[in-house]
């Protein structure tokens, strides 16, 4: 039921953003520059978080996460999709993942009212958490498998540090924003678990097929048998005498 929602909602943002694209490609704007600002933007947003300003980080994160879907439109209509434009946006993504998530890290380790050690070990710890949901995924790839799975992706990660944020801020005392970030942190390492036990699935099915093709080639291969050796012939004069001996 939940993901349904979600789906609905992804649709729903997809076709509000869709006279941006349009817009974007007539006047050919480059994908890795949607990127660039979109991952600008987010940083911006990590350094509001920063300051306590909980509500409005939400906001423009909110207003400003459009960039995240353009680049990737933008490429794929304009026929621009790169494999170092994958890259680039892989890697700020992980920059922008990181700025938001240090900003609240900070906002927990500074803040006069709200500062707490709980809950800044629990950022940094969904801090990693993110970092390996993208690391397994990229690990696995290169191996050859999509291991794109979980329910925690980007777009839900971006969801959560925004849409609640943005309408609440530092609601209930605060609570409201613990509530998602310490949410965020768990969902993080379930998904990253996840695609661990993936990839070991996945890994341990492909050599177990390997071995049992090496094993029915060895079975198919009759064993031979190492040829003796012929007596050296330099022995041979030696049989009379012994024979004289005796």
């Amino acid at each position: 039921m939940l993901l349904r929602l979600w789906d609905a909602v992804k649709d729903g943002y997809l076709r509000v953003i869709a006279p941006v694209a349009d817009l974007l490609v007539r006047w050919r704007v480059s994908p890795n520059v949607l990127t660039t600002v979109g991952t600008a933007c987010s940083v911006a947003a990590g350094l509001i978080f920063a300051t306590g300003h909980i509500r409005t980080a939400g906001l423009f994160l909110g207003v400003t996460a459009l960039f995240d879907v353009l680049d990737g439109t933008v490429a794929r209509r304009t026929g621009r999709s790169t494999t170092f434009g994958a890259f680039y946006d892989s890697t700020l993504d992980r920059v922008a993942d990181g700025a938001l998530l240090a900003g609240l890290a900070w906002f927990y380790a500074a803040h006069p009212v709200h500062g707490s050690r709980v809950m800044l070990g629990i950022t940094l710890a969904g801090l990693v958490g993110t970092f390996l949901i993208s690391y397994t995924r990229a690990r696995a790839e290169s191996l050859g498998i999509d291991a794109k799975v979980g329910f925690m992706q980007r777009p839900e990660r971006i969801a959560l540090l925004a849409a609640p944020q943005g309408l609440f801020g530092l609601a209930l005392d605060g609570w409201v924003l613990a509530g998602i970030v310490t949410l965020l942190a768990v969902s993080a390492w379930i998904t990253a678990v996840q695609r661990i036990l993936f990839v070991h699935s996945v890994t341990v099915a492909a050599d177990a097929d390997a071995l049992g093709g090496e094993a029915t080639r060895n079975e198919a291969t009759p064993l031979r048998r190492p040829a003796v050796p012929p007596e050296p012939a330099a022995l041979a004069p030696d049989a009379p005498r012994a024979a004289a001996s005796r």
